[in-house]
């Protein structure tokens, strides 16, 4: 994801969510070097994701499908690439905060291998005030068994 991806990044984000981020949030993520992937279908931005990345660990901050095109694979494939952006920077876990009410993400996240591991408490802006967020946690191990220690 690039600056100029964000006017396109920005109709996903405005169809997807009745809270949306502000361009602005998009912009910081990017000049703090972020990694963010974008999903083109037919030559358009059809999805985005958002990562950040401190010491051993990183957090998807968004994950996002044009509601247009959703429950077609697209989110997991988002996913892979930002939990493979992590590996590829050294992260040992990776964190999210998922809505309770986003049954559909949930059940990706733990298809995925993410594990709840806490909430927060009104994390969320909601219609009628806050509403929680589960954190979901996974940790990222070696792929190749070979370099593993024997036991």
């Amino acid at each position: 994801m690039f600056e100029d991806d964000l006017d396109a990044v920005m109709e996903v984000e405005l169809r997807a969510y009745p809270f949306p981020w502000t361009p602005g949030i998009f912009q910081d993520c990017l000049r703090a070097g972020y990694p963010g992937r974008v999903l083109l279908l037919d030559g358009r931005i059809a999805g985005y994701g958002m990562l950040s990345l401190a010491a051993d660990e990183a957090h998807v901050l968004n994950v996002c499908v044009d509601p247009r095109v959703q429950s077609r694979g697209h989110g997991r494939q988002l996913l892979r690439e930002l939990v493979r952006a992590a590996r590829q920077r050294g992260a040992v876990r990776v964190f999210l905060e998922v809505r309770p009410s986003n049954t559909p993400a949930i059940a990706l996240y733990h298809s995925e291998g993410f594990n709840e591991i806490g909430r927060r408490p009104r994390y969320y802006p909601a219609e009628n005030g806050r509403e929680d967020a589960l954190v979901m946690a996974m940790e990222l191990v070696d792929e190749d068994i070979t370099t593993m220690p024997p036991l």
